[in-house]
């Protein structure tokens, strides 16, 4: 499932071409996704302007000139891709570029714009597996949907901080691992990011959570672990993302930082720290793969 990187960086290519472009119509060529689309959803969308591009935890947040939001969620194997009167050239990160999808079959929703230069610009949402969904929230608040209210910190920026981390870890039994994947407490961190995270931190994903929380507060435990996850978070996102299994970008490009795992998906294999001389492990936590170097991360 993509993670936060993932999103983001769609976020990112989709935003020169959809803020401030006018939404001629909407195509649904399906009811439904992984729900059904909102009532009217195509009709409350056309004649809109896009206001802004966010992004919460792992939802693309549409933002219109009405103040109603679509919230996107790419599920498993979503993605958008971009069509214009003129196609350009677009960079594409080291070389994994490859053609667009042709699979017109799993084009389910289709977002004919007006672009801000005037040029009609296709956005279009393919998946084929139907685990995504867009939804419409229309009272303005965000923190108000029942998908983003419970929602935790985000991990990029420096608002997460070793006390912070200290704060919102403190009494919890769980494993660290848990604590970290639980959305409630940090939103948008997965499996990937929260086991190289663990790794440069070096701390077990199998110890508990409030362990790494001193009687004061923060520690050097929470500080070493909140830099790893906004470190981690920002290069993931530099690198456009991790491309595991169908995840493409908005431009039809792969992300690459799956080349810079540590410990993600190698197990067997040495660890990558140069004085450990360990091996990778791999164990199942609450049925997620983790992958540890069980020695150096204590």
């Amino acid at each position: 499932m993509p993670e936060l990187p993932e999103v983001e960086t769609v976020r990112r290519g989709l935003q020169p071409v959809m803020e401030g472009a006018h939404i001629d119509s909407v195509e649904l060529r399906r009811p439904n996704l992984r729900f059904p689309f909102p009532p009217d959803f195509n009709k409350r969308l056309a004649g809109q302007e896009i206001i802004a591009l966010g992004r919460r935890a792992k939802y693309l947040l549409i933002h219109l000139e009405t103040s109603d939001v679509v919230l996107c969620h790419l599920g498993m194997s979503g993605s958008f891709r971009v069509d214009q009167d003129e196609e350009e050239e677009r960079p594409a990160p080291g070389k994994f570029h490859h053609e667009r999808s042709k699979a017109e079959k799993h084009d389910h929703a289709v977002f004919h714009l007006k672009g801000v230069d005037g040029r009609n610009i296709r956005v279009v949402y393919n998946d084929p597996r139907r685990f995504g969904f867009m939804l419409l929230h229309d009272d303005g608040r965000l923190d108000s949907h029942p998908l983003l209210a419970g929602l935790g910190i985000e991990p990029t920026g420096n608002a997460l901080d070793g006390a912070e981390l200290a704060e919102r870890l403190r009494g919890k039994k769980t494993s660290l691992k848990a604590a970290l994947l639980d959305q409630r407490i940090i939103a948008g961190l997965g499996n990937i990011y929260v086991c190289e995270a663990l790794w440069r931190a070096r701390l077990s994903p199998r110890r508990t959570a409030a362990s790494i929380v001193s009687k004061r507060g923060t520690s050097e435990r929470c500080e070493r672990l909140a830099t790893a996850i906004r470190a981690v978070i920002a290069e993931a996102i530099a690198a456009g993302g991790s491309s595991l299994r169908d995840y493409v970008k908005a431009d039809g490009s792969l992300g690459y930082f799956q080349h810079a795992f540590k410990v993600y998906d190698r197990e067997g294999q040495p660890c990558q720290r140069e004085e450990c001389g360990g091996t990778v492990r791999r164990i199942v936590q609450a049925g997620r793969s983790t992958f540890f170097c069980p020695s150096c991360q204590r």
